[in-house]
């Protein structure tokens, strides 16, 4: 019996994850990750690393981040502690939804997460304080390897809940999509 239940998206291969609880008056225990029931929505990789990151400002920016081949990677991604709007915009050339994005509200109260497939972009924006997020990962960071979309890109027209109060001049600075852009 799985322990999650995989809600499927408008963009192919990107799921909403829930994890079912085992309350009791003490609390509740859940799993996080379980190799076998995720291989229901086709994770076929090992996850190889799992990033803890935390934002401090409310309404700062992270992302648009993804790793190219052969570094692309699979993500998870959990928010912990406050909230986020998680993003993913789909980068495969080949996809009816090239270019599209998928938006949710991550947090600790609704305990949902997403996974991300590889051939995404990725990022969000602190919607709280001390926004924390885990994120498991199929591929290990590699620089050489790491590119930026600007997560302020008019092509992508990206809708950010709130006023932007940071970003990073690495993310601020990134290039924005033009004709030459051909996925990845």
């Amino acid at each position: 019996m799985s322990r999650f239940t995989f809600v499927e998206t408008k963009i192919e291969n990107l799921f909403v994850i829930e994890p079912k609880q085992i309350k009791d008056e003490r609390g509740y225990f859940e799993r996080y990750f379980c190799k076998e029931n995720f291989k229901e929505i086709g994770l076929s990789k090992e996850i190889v690393q799992i990033n803890h990151s935390l934002t401090k400002l409310k309404g700062s920016i992270r992302g648009m981040h993804f790793q190219t081949k052969p570094f692309s990677e699979i993500k998870i991604i959990r928010c912990i502690s406050g909230s986020i709007q998680d993003v993913a915009v789909d980068l495969r050339k080949d996809s009816k939804t090239f270019l599209k994005h998928f938006t949710i509200t991550l947090s600790k109260s609704n305990n949902k997460y997403l996974y991300i497939p590889e051939g995404f972009a990725h990022g969000f924006q602190a919607l709280s304080n001390n926004a924390e997020i885990l994120y498991l990962t199929t591929a290990p960071f590699q620089s050489s390897a790491d590119s930026t979309i600007n997560p302020l890109d008019k092509v992508l027209n990206i809708k950010w809940n709130l006023d932007i109060t940071n970003i990073s001049p690495k993310d601020k600075n990134a290039p924005f999509i033009d004709g030459n852009f051909k996925g990845i």
